[in-house]
C-alpha cells in the first residue's frame, strides 16, 4: 500500500516551491538529511507513494495538535515519480539541494482547512515545519482520501462523467485527483456554456458531450504543459476524442487534419476518419502547433 509523506514549505520558499513543482522535483541540502534520521525517512519513499506539500500555515511553535483547525494557504498533492537520488545541476537559484526526489503533481488547492486534510496530516505538517522541512511519513493514504472527500466539487452536469485521460494513473485516489485537475481545465475551456463546438469536426453539441482533451498526453507533459490551455482542445464524444486520443487522426503543421494508416483497419473506421481529413482544427495557431507536433511524433497509431 502506498504511504504518504508530508513536507512543510515556509512562506520565504514560495519561489523555490514553484520552481520545484514546474521541474517535477523536490530537494534538500545534504546537511538537512544528515540530522535525526531524516535521510532514512526520505530513502524509504518509493515510486507511487504520495507527497503532501503544505505552504504558508500559522506559527508551528504550538503544542501537538495545535494545527488541527489551522488553514494552509496552499496544499499540493503529488506522487513520488523517482525515489531519492543525487544531482548537482542548477534548479533552484539559492542553493543546489542535491538530495532530490522526482514528483508528479496531481492537484493543487488553496485555503485548505485542518478539517479537510485531517488532524494527523496537519500534525505531520506542523512537525515538518519544526524540522526545517524534513519529511514526515505515515502509513496509508487516508489524509489524501480525506482531502478528496472534503474538497468542494468542480464538476457540473454539463461535464462527461468519465472526463479522464486514457493513460491516467491506475491508483484510485490518484485518478480522482487527476480528474479534478482536468475538471478545472474544462471549466476554464468551456465555462458555463450549455453547448460547445468540437475542435476537430466543427459540430456543436451539448457541452456534456465534449471533453477537454490534452493534445500532448498528460502522462508525458510537464506541470506547466498540463495547465497550459493551449494544450487543451474541445473534442466531442461522438468519435473525435477517441480518434485523436488513439492516433487514428492527427494534425499537420498547417493545422489540417490527416488520417493515420491504421485508420484503414476497417472500412467503417476509414470512412469516419476520412470525413475529417482536410478540415482545419478550430483555434489552430502557433500557440498549439508544438503540442500537435508532439502528437504527430508520439501518438499516431501505426497499427503495429
Amino acid at each position: 500500500m502506498p504511504r504518504t509523506s508530508y513536507i512543510y514549505v515556509p512562506a520565504p520558499s514560495k519561489e523555490n516551491l514553484e520552481i520545484g513543482l514546474n521541474a517535477g522535483l523536490w530537494g534538500w541540502r545534504s546537511s538537512a538529511l544528515d540530522r535525526a534520521g531524516a535521510r532514512n525517512v526520505v530513502q524509504s519513499l518509493l515510486e507511487g507513494d504520495f507527497l503532501i506539500l503544505g505552504h504558508r500555515g500559522p506559527n508551528s511553535r504550538v503544542a501537538p495538535g495545535g494545527w488541527a483547525n489551522a488553514v494552509l494557504q496552499r496544499v499540493v498533492v503529488a506522487q513520488i515519480s523517482r525515489p531519492l537520488f543525487q544531482a548537482t545541476d542548477l534548479v533552484w537559484p539559492d542553493d543546489t539541494y542535491p538530495e532530490r526526489i522526482g514528483i508528479d503533481v496531481l492537484d493543487e488547492e488553496i485555503n485548505v482547512t485542518g478539517a479537510s486534510l485531517g488532524a494527523d496530516a496537519m500534525e505531520a505538517l506542523r512537525l515538518s515545519a519544526n524540522k526545517q522541512g524534513a519529511a514526515v511519513v505515515t502509513a496509508g493514504v487516508s489524509s489524501v482520501a480525506s482531502l478528496v472527500t472534503e474538497l468542494p466539487p468542480v464538476r457540473d452536469q454539463r461535464e462527461p462523467a468519465g472526463d479522464l485521460d486514457h493513460d491516467g494513473d491506475t491508483n484510485a485516489v490518484a485518478q480522482v485527483l487527476i480528474r479534478r485537475e482536468q475538471q478545472k481545465l474544462r471549466r476554464a475551456l468551456i465555462g458555463s456554456r450549455t453547448t460547445t463546438t468540437c475542435g476537430f469536426c466543427g459540430r456543436t453539441f451539448p457541452s456534456r458531450l465534449i471533453r477537454a482533451a490534452h493534445i500532448k498526453r498528460r502522462s508525458q507533459a510537464t506541470r506547466q504543459e498540463r495547465l497550459n490551455m493551449s494544450n487543451v482542445i474541445p473534442a466531442c464524444l461522438m468519435g473525435c476524442d477517441e480518434l485523436f486520443e488513439h492516433g487514428y487522426i492527427y494534425v499537420e503543421g498547417d493545422g489540417t487534419i490527416a488520417a493515420s494508416l491504421s485508420s484503414s483497419a476497417t472500412s467503417d473506421l476509414k470512412q469516419i476518419a476520412e470525413a475529417l481529413v482536410g478540415r482545419t482544427v478550430g483555434d489552430f495557431g502557433t500557440h498549439r502547433a508544438e503540442f500537435f507536433r508532439w502528437h504527430r511524433e508520439h501518438a499516431i497509431n501505426t497499427g503495429t
